[in-house]
């Protein structure tokens, strides 16, 4: 997996490479009100997925415009908008690996940060003079700020059920990754049945990395990880691994991992024992494979585009997000 990462970092450098200078000069007229606040995030390492994904699914319909770098930041934008904001509502105190925002800063700075951030991408959005677009963004805003009040509502419940999940992760990350693809195919210009094709794709991808993150949640490290392992636990955040695994649990087990999970101050030892039980009751697998079958749907929606670098690399971007470690 980490050839593969390689592989994908080294043929995209040059979108990367754009869309680093996009998010710094989208920020630079107002740098010294929130530029070391939303640096902090911004610049801390993530990757680039969303506006990577615009940028690709554009130049597979075959589009040259030269303006797609500065129109895909606003998905960073607006994703980190969202994860700022998160951090603060769960009191997270890490995020990629440094401590989060509101804990260097202070939680109005944060909050105000996040809004602002919120507000460069609604700007570059009518900057398009594109309908589709715009109408697009608001409905992905809406649906994010459900899917946060949602999750918000579930904290603590250990009778949530796998399509409740479900939900909540559509509205927090398939929807943003799907309307990533599908702005591309705007900006491209294409007609319906491509546009929808690439919103597939996007939807599913976003499925498989937010089951992916999950687990990550159970079989990463620190180092790896960016964050506390075990963070969605000590959040009150149950996840498919979790709700998958207290569905076929005995009574005895059932009542163990709900104590466990109940203790936000959970100790090494209780969090290990959780994990075993999670894979042996198949919670882990059954993420996996459902992961899996979202990647396979992602790449069938792609079967109709002509063959182009930019398709291969959005294959294998499916591909990647089964494995990660981070």
């Amino acid at each position: 997996m980490s050839d593969l990462k390689a592989r994908i970092l080294g043929e995209v450098a040059a979108e990367l490479s754009s869309i680093e200078a996009a998010l710094k000069e989208n920020l630079n007229p107002w740098a010294e009100l929130a530029g070391e606040v939303a640096g902090h995030l911004l610049f801390s390492g993530g990757k680039r997925l969303r506006p990577l994904l615009m940028i690709l699914a554009a130049r597979a319909c075959g589009s040259d415009r030269q303006d797609l770098a500065r129109y895909s930041v606003l998905f960073e934008y607006l994703h980190a908008a969202t994860l700022i904001h998160d951090d603060l509502v769960d009191e997270a105190v890490m995020r990629r690996g440094k401590p989060a925002a509101h804990g260097v800063y202070g939680a109005p700075e944060a909050v105000l940060t996040g809004d602002f951030i919120l507000a460069r991408c609604l700007t570059l959005t009518a900057e398009t003079r594109n309908f589709a677009i715009i109408d697009e963004i608001c409905g992905i805003t809406e649906a994010m700020s459900q899917g946060e009040i949602q999750q918000l509502y579930n904290k603590g419940r250990m009778d949530l059920t796998e399509a409740e999940y479900l939900d909540v992760i559509e509205r927090k990350t398939a929807v943003l990754l799907k309307g990533a693809c599908v702005t591309g195919a705007h900006l491209a210009g294409q007609p319906d049945e491509v546009v929808d094709a690439l919103g597939r794709y996007g939807w599913h991808i976003g499925m498989a990395f937010q089951m992916a993150d999950d687990l990550l949640d159970y079989t990463a490290d620190l180092a790896s990880l960016g964050k506390e392992p075990g963070a969605d636990l000590r959040e009150g955040k149950l996840t498919l691994p979790v709700i998958y695994a207290l569905s076929k649990a005995s009574n005895g087990e059932k009542e163990r991992m709900e104590a466990i999970m109940a203790d936000p101050d959970f100790t090494v030892e209780a969090f290990s024992e959780l994990v075993s039980l999670l894979t042996e009751l198949d919670g882990i697998g059954y993420t996996e494979r459902c992961a899996h079958d979202h990647v396979g749907l992602a790449k069938d929606a792609l079967a109709g585009l002509p063959h182009s670098r930019e398709k291969e690399l959005l294959l294998l971007v499916g591909d990647y997000s089964l494995g990660r470690k981070s």
